[in-house]
């Protein structure tokens, strides 16, 4: 999981494998703008059949996202493009989801000593 920035606002997004194909998604249940984990980094059900919510039950296909179940309507879980080279799986930022912006240590000034 790793935090990104959706229309400037944080929100978390998480990467699972099924069918041996990376699958990204923001973490956030179309029901209730929620986390959707039941443990962190949790998201199948116990068959790892479906993505399911850990607030209502909410069930996606997981390899489109698609609600299937429970309260979450016709909906779908918010893509994000992601691909695998060499075994790494890479995050391309879209235009309404970029990354965070790191932070900038504050520089202290070498010269001076504590009292």
């Amino acid at each position: 999981m790793w935090d990104v920035l959706q229309y400037g606002r944080p929100v978390r997004a998480f990467v699972l494998r099924f069918e041996g194909e990376p699958r990204a998604y923001l973490n956030r249940c179309l029901h209730v703008p929620t986390e959707m984990d039941w443990q962190p980094g949790e998201f199948f059900d116990g068959e790892r059949r479906f993505i399911v919510c850990s607030i209502h039950g909410a069930t996606y296909e997981p390899a489109d996202g698609r609600c299937v179940g429970g309260p979450c309507g016709q909906g779908r879980l918010t893509p994000l493009d992601v691909a695998e080279r060499d075994g790494q799986v890479y995050w391309y930022p879209s235009r309404d989801i970029r990354p965070v912006p790191l932070a900038t240590p504050s520089a202290t000034p070498a010269d001076e000593s504590p009292p």
